[in-house]
């Protein structure tokens, strides 16, 4: 896989360890603290502070896209969505390629900060758009095009202010997001 650079310094090209996004994607463990038997509300606010905490984390960290065979970013389109397909590291980057079947061929990736992404790439795109983060794994994650995930100007819920509750999708083993390069 080569990488483009984007401007990144050498630190965040190759982790030393399993990035933090890799790990807020992971099944949480049990949570002490909580009630033994939380109620729906209990649950709801507590995925809700899980989802900011990932969006949160998932904007500070330099994730990988890689580009299709127009040299442009990476993305699939689903249910009339157009996803970026980003990566939190090299290792999910080369279980996407293996998964499609393509990797024997070079991936040419570049290195951008995931708030860069819903910021700035995100309303480029035609239509709404969201980033999908480690696509066909099972611990992948949507950044939909909601308001207080993209700029309001580009969500599909402009006038409405959602609380970040219910919508980050899990893509699991139900979603391919396999793209087809094009844009």
């Amino acid at each position: 896989m080569t990488d483009t650079g984007g401007g990144a310094s050498d630190d965040t090209l190759e982790p030393p360890h399993l990035s933090r996004l890799a790990q807020l994607t992971s099944p949480p463990e049990p949570n002490r603290d909580l009630p033994s038997a939380p109620g729906p509300a209990d649950e709801e606010a507590l995925a809700r502070r899980r989802f900011a905490r990932l969006l949160g984390e998932f904007r500070r960290t330099a994730v990988l896209v890689p580009y299709d065979d127009l040299e442009s970013l990476w993305t699939a389109d689903f249910n009339g969505v157009r996803w970026i397909c980003a990566f939190s590291d090299e290792k999910a980057l080369a279980r996407f390629a293996r998964a499609r079947g393509d990797a024997a061929r070079e991936w040419t990736y570049q290195t951008i900060l995931g708030a860069r992404l819903l910021d700035v790439m995100v309303p480029l795109l035609p239509g709404p758009g969201g980033v999908a983060l480690d696509a066909g794994s099972a611990d992948g994650t949507l950044f939909p095009p909601v308001a207080g995930i993209v700029p309001d100007e580009v969500a599909v819920d402009p006038g409405a202010r959602t609380d970040l509750g219910g919508i980050a999708g899990d893509l699991g083993g139900t979603v391919d997001l396999g793209g087809t390069g094009t844009r």
